[in-house]
């Protein structure tokens, strides 16, 4: 950083200054007074350079354009010392000439002679050409213009793209030339808001057009995106329409966006490769960016994680780190260099801890394996291992012939050293080992990498082997059924797991030696293909056997060794790491691994390796996370199994087979238990699948599925996948399946029948279904067996009227005494459920049992048992009506009583939702005579105090002569009620009794708003009273006790008097 900094002083040490002069409002003449910014400038400044833009569109509705433009302004980098850094860092020690030669200084000559053109800024986004003049002394040498653009955020350029195609990590001269346009020029620079902003004003006709001109103008590039795009909008379930609004990339970053300098940190390692010394150089500029980041502190002092992406990048960083440290060629000079630069850093109060969860482990460190120890118990920062790494040596007598021989063998050695065939080993803690192939492939010594792969993975597969010979003597009399047993003690070794290691020792093994296998194709003539397929990464790369020089063995390339290095890691037996993030990476490396193998077309070759390896794995012990004695805290291996199954399902033999039990028995409680979950549903489908034609093997795997997957979600999911796999579309159904798809389906229904879990009725439905195809001894088991698999409403509102309805039975193709058996089971089930819950299950009893007289009456004397202390007002209507319609009036009639009985209306119930259901029940007392009508009008007098509700009732029953649907058929009298003789003589009196009533209550607190709505209401009362033979006395009187009581009221009185005359 220093000496990047003392490059820039040279040439701009007052740019600034003049910077903020020019870009400011002009001063005098004399150049010594400067017009002070505006407060909307000064404002603008702080706002641009702390405050994400989206933050600032969040916080107001309406932000005015002019102050839009000035945050806009000011959010552009204002010191051309950042462009210098982030386009020339390099060392000071060069000379004029070569510094001339720098990035920076061509890109200054490129703007002093008027190279840049068309700048124009919208929003956060900058652009403009840049003219590259030719060589003079070469004619076809011609001027080359290039497109540039740039991004930027709160005073930081986050990306950059210049036609140039420059690739290295470096800014090019000529996004230099246009970000010192925009420094030394910001008032000449064409300045936009954002695009979004724009297309706001624009009408739709103006839309289309700006649509249509923008595809024509550029058809040949973005037809194809926009036909794209315009058919995603139209689909009203994409995914396009399920977000709101459209990405703007110049409007500047969102509130969770990085915002630092644009930097890629992903090209280090090819400098490295190239031996750039720049490469390292680079990585400490990065490094320190990232420990400026201002939300290291807030993340510290708020004891909040920091997110998911920026952890990866500072562990991209920690592994990179120790590739810097470990090169080869490092001078002691330099070593020490870094060791002091890693040991500030560490030092520092927002260095990230090595692990992210801050909880101590028992984890190996380097040091401890490379003979020094530490007595310091301090939290390890992410640079700890590059530290310890940097102390590392090359200069092992036995690593250097490693290193610079290809494999030759040799008699009469060190057993530790060689193998039993003489070929040379290298044993050093995994992790320290795969971290010195990592820095020889990171720094371009690809041989020696590929020499030291070998080695490692050739004692890997030694300590493999022994380990076997271990197992295999210490348990020659052990009986098969104690296989897979779960072991409650700590693991002796394997503490610290290859899979989700922060060096990633296992995939830098596999990808060093599948490097070496890729096949490289011959050069295509055919034209087309060439256009085509000219990319590199149109295609996955193929791989083929390569020999590995010297081996004796033919069947061992580094394809192989790239197979077994990497099943070899995916089945280590290993601790569950502590922590969420630690968990969450494991799973991350493991499913990029196994992609990375799923990848592989597997040959002759590798599947004898892939069962070599598997058979292995399982008589590996301890050693193996799919041997014995697997401790309960260890890393599942359901993700690894299941890829197993899925390339060896053919030729696996009873030992794997019974792999099922030992995968599924393990299921500790971890912070990913989710993911846990799912990979354990998946591992348990795919061994139902792989087992269904044999019956013994798919009921071992059912039965382990049935008791260790505790999830019903899982479960169900589970048992839906089986139920497909059961019933192919275009294949007949397999019953062994189907059936282990049922007892799944069984099971979760009895997890859930006491829970609460929203896909409840999801689960009952899928259940029936399953049954259905299944066939009727499923069905009638369920409905026998309901009590224990679902709850009343459930086994009769879903359960048996599904299994009852016509569909159903169409599906079934049932002869007559399948289908009565399945009604009578029905029956049966309806008139428990009704017994136990008949609030709720009445109605569907009744439905059930229509066909049977004695069990309709059984359903129906439930309902008669239940109505006056369970039953409400409500459930009793509905069944009531239920038997008019199916033609019992008088069971309606009194089950019409019932619900009178449990009913009360207040005067001010107007709207209450029974009220359809009062007039129903009186209109039905009418139909059957007077005598019903009369049994009625006590109960609605007592339980109605609702006088337009009474009014009504009152009117409708003078309509038509009471009795015209009497039940015997007979014609009774014809002839009308009257309002002063029974029954009607005492609902009158009740109505007018509670106008009365509710006329004094609306007065108690009425205000004059309402005194029109009161008027009306008093009309409506004034006509029923004088339906009685002395209503418009009772009718005066009460206007005068108004009167008197309301006297105060003048204005309401004197309308009053105004309608009523009174």
């Amino acid at each position: 950083m220093a000496a990047a900094k003392r490059l820039c002083t040279g040439f701009s040490s007052n740019r600034t200054a003049e910077n903020a002069s020019k870009s400011g409002s002009k001063g005098s003449k004399s150049g010594h007074f400067r017009k002070v910014d505006t407060l909307l400038d000064i404002c603008a400044k702080i706002v641009a350079e702390n405050i994400p833009f989206q933050t600032v569109e969040q916080r107001f509705d309406r932000i005015p354009e002019p102050v839009q433009s000035r945050i806009v302004y000011w959010s552009f980098p204002r010191n051309e010392k950042d462009i210098c850094m982030y386009s020339s860092f390099t060392n000071s020690g060069k000379d004029g000439a070569e510094n001339q030669k720098l990035p920076f200084h061509q890109g200054v000559r490129l703007l002093e002679n008027g190279a840049v053109d068309n700048v124009l800024q919208i929003g956060f986004h900058l652009s403009g050409t840049v003219a590259e003049p030719g060589n003079p002394l070469y004619s076809a040498d011609v001027d080359k213009t290039y497109q540039v653009s740039i991004s930027f955020d709160r005073c930081k350029i986050t990306s950059v793209k210049c036609g140039c195609g420059n690739k290295d990590i470096f800014w090019c001269q000529h996004v230099v030339a246009l970000s010192l346009y925009r420094i030394r020029k910001a008032e000449s620079v064409q300045l936009r808001v954002p695009i979004s902003e724009t297309l706001l004003q624009m009408s739709r006709e103006q839309l289309q057009k700006f649509a249509q001109y923008l595809i024509s103008e550029h058809h040949t590039d973005v037809l194809p995106t926009a036909q794209k795009i315009a058919d995603e909008i139209l689909c009203a379930k994409s995914e396009i329409n399920l977000l709101p609004g459209a990405p703007d990339p110049t409007a500047g970053a969102s509130i969770d966006d990085d915002n630092s300098w644009h930097l890629d940190e992903e090209q280090v390692r090819e400098m490295l490769r190239a031996r750039d010394s720049n490469g390292a150089r680079m990585l400490t500029l990065i490094t320190e960016q990232f420990l400026a980041d201002p939300r290291l502190l807030v993340w510290k002092s708020q004891g909040q994680p920091m997110t998911d992406k920026c952890r990866q990048l500072w562990d991209e960083l920690g592994a990179l780190w120790v590739c810097v440290v470990l090169n080869p060629s490092c001078t002691q000079p330099d070593k020490e260099h870094w060791q002091q630069l890693l040991d500030q850093w560490s030092k520092s109060t927002v260095c990230p801890l090595e692990d992210p969860d801050m909880r101590p482990n028992a984890e190996v460190t380097l040091s401890s394996l490379t003979g020094s120890s530490s007595s310091s118990n301090k939290p390890r920062t992410i640079f700890q291992r590059a530290t310890e790494a940097s102390k590392l040596m090359w200069s092992n007598k036995h690593l250097q012939l490693v290193l610079k021989e290809d494999p030759t063998y040799y008699d009469n050695e060190d057993s530790d050293l060689f193998d039993n065939q003489g070929l040379p080993l290298w044993k050093e803690h995994l992790p320290t080992a795969c971290a010195r192939v990592d820095a020889l492939r990171s720094h371009g010594y690809t041989q020696e990498s590929l020499r030291l792969a070998v080695a490692i993975v050739r004692t890997l597969k030694r300590q493999q082997r022994k380990y076997q010979e271990m197992y295999m003597h210490q348990n020659e009399d052990m009986p098969s059924t104690s296989r897979g047993f779960i072991s409650r003690s700590p693991l002796t070794s394997n503490v610290e797991g290859w899979i989700g290691h922060a060096l990633d020792p296992v995939s830098v093994l596999f990808d060093t030696l599948i490097e070496a296998s890729v096949r490289h194709e011959e050069p295509r003539t055919d034209p087309l293909s060439s256009r085509l397929f000219s990319s590199d990464g149109c295609l996955p790369p193929r791989y083929h056997h390569v020999a590995i020089p010297g081996c004796r063995d033919r069947n061992e390339s580094f394809l192989t060794l790239a197979l077994e290095v990497a099943l070899i890691g995916l089945g280590q037996q290993r601790q569950m790491p502590t922590g969420l993030y630690s968990q969450e990476k494991a799973c991350k490396q493991e499913e990029k691994l196994i992609s990375k193998l799923q990848s592989l077309e597997l040959d002759p070759t590798l599947v004898a390796v892939l069962r070599k390896q598997s058979i292995l794995l399982l008589e590996g012990g301890s050693y193996s996370g799919l041997g014995v004695g697997i401790h309960s805290e260890s890393y599942p291996m359901h993700t690894f199994a299941k890829y197993l199954f899925n390339k060896n399902t053919e030729d696996l033999d009873d030992g794997l087979n019974n792999l099922g039990s030992v995968m599924l028995s393990r299921f500790p409680r971890w912070f990913i238990l989710g993911h846990i979950e799912s990979q354990q549903c998946e591992l348990a489908c795919t061994l139902l699948a792989a087992a269904k034609d044999d019956m013994m093997r798919l009921r071992t795997v059912l039965e382990v599925a049935q008791r260790h997957v505790h999830s019903s979600s899982q479960l169900f999911k589970l048992a839906q996948d089986v139920f497909k796999i059961a019933t192919p579309t275009d294949a007949p159904k397999h019953l062994s399946a189907l059936n282990a798809a049922f007892e799944l389906g069984l099971q979760v229904m009895r997890m859930t029948l006491m829970t609460m879990n929203w896909r409840r009725r999801e689960m009952v439905r899928w259940l029936v279904t399953c049954a259905t195809e299944v066939g009727v001894p499923a069905l009638i088991s369920i409905m026998q067996s309901w009590y224990s698999l679902f709850q009343p409403i459930e086994a009769t509102g879903m359960v048996a009227t599904t299994i009852m309805s016509p569909a159903t039975m169409l599906q079934l193709n049932l002869n007559f005494h399948q289908q009565e058996e399945i009604a009578s089971c029905a029956r049966n089930l309806a008139l428990q459920c009704a017994n136990k819950d008949p609030q709720n299950c009445a109605l569907c009893a009744l439905t059930l049992c229509e066909k049977d007289p004695i069990a309709f009456e059984t359903a129906y004397q439930i309902v008669i048992d239940a109505a006056t202390h369970i039953m409400n007002s409500g459930q009793l209507f509905n069944i009531a009506r239920y038997m008019e319609h199916r033609g019992y009036p008088n069971r309606a009639y009194k089950l019409a009583l019932l619900a009178m009985k449990n009913l009360h209306l207040a005067y001010n119930q107007d709207t209450h939702p029974a009220i359809n259901d009062i007039h129903w029940a009186c209109a039905l007392s009418h139909s059957l005579g007077k005598n019903e009508l009369a049994n009625i009008i006590p109960l609605l007098v007592k339980n109605v105090q609702c006088a337009t509700v009474l009014s009504d009732i009152l009117r409708r029953c003078t309509l038509s002569a009471p009795g015209l649907a009497s039940a015997d058929g007979k014609r009774r009298g014809v002839k009308l009620l009257s309002y002063d003789k029974a029954p009607l003589r005492q609902l009158m009196e009740a109505t007018i009794c509670a106008y009365i009533n509710t006329t004094h209550s609306k007065l108690t607190h009425i205000s004059p708003r309402h005194y029109g709505d009161f008027i009306d209401f008093l009309s409506k009362a004034r006509e029923t009273f004088l339906l009685a033979q002395d209503g418009h006395i009772q009718f005066a009187q009460l206007i005068e006790n108004m009167k008197l009581v309301y006297k105060g009221k003048k204005k309401l009185m004197y309308l009053i008097k105004e309608r009523f005359g009174l």
